[in-house]
């Protein structure tokens, strides 16, 4: 078997490289957030629903709703952070990445966290947002209300953990 000069610096290139180089981002890592950003806008329950139930347009006129969500287990780990905006009648994802507000409005953003293997188990559909929330495996503030207003929507945002891609066994830094 021969070897070109092409095929040999390919092998020495995926021989250096680390193997996160090739694998997916670390989950609620800022790539992670903008990666579930474009999932977001891909499901029509999220971008429909929550434009017909009114949900998005609740944004003490600022012009987007904040969702930041965190691993409770990777201590010292950043939030991450979603803007939903009502865009050509949808409830767009408009931002995802690192956290860019240290102020949230109570009456209408949303703060969201539990243990990476609570995050998997809601992923995976093995149960939804009012047994999380009930049981304390997903610890949630912001307007309750609307929340419970909402729950086919907030069922279909929990299975991003386990649809978006992502490597769970790493904390993002």
């Amino acid at each position: 078997m021969t070897l070109n000069i092409k095929s040999i610096i390919l092998l020495l290139v995926a021989a250096v490289l680390p193997a996160t180089a090739f694998s997916s981002p670390v989950m609620m890592s800022a790539e992670w957030a903008q990666n579930a950003c474009d999932a977001w806008n891909n499901e029509p329950v999220l971008t429909n629903d929550l434009v017909d139930s009114g949900w998005v347009s609740n944004d003490d006129d600022r012009g987007f709703k904040i969702m930041q969500i965190y691993r409770t287990d990777c201590e010292n780990s950043e939030k991450v952070e979603m803007h939903i905006s009502e865009k050509d009648g949808k409830a767009q994802c408009i931002y995802g990445g690192a956290l860019t507000n240290n102020t949230l409005s109570k009456k209408v953003d949303y703060v969201m966290h539990a243990t990476t293997e609570r995050w998997q188990q809601m992923g995976a559909g093995e149960y939804g947002p009012m047994k999380a929330m009930m049981f304390g495996r997903l610890k949630f503030t912001g307007p309750k209300w609307e929340a419970m207003q909402n729950m086919g929507p907030f069922k279909k945002f929990l299975l991003l953990a386990g649809t978006v891609p992502s490597e769970q066994t790493t904390c993002p830094q």
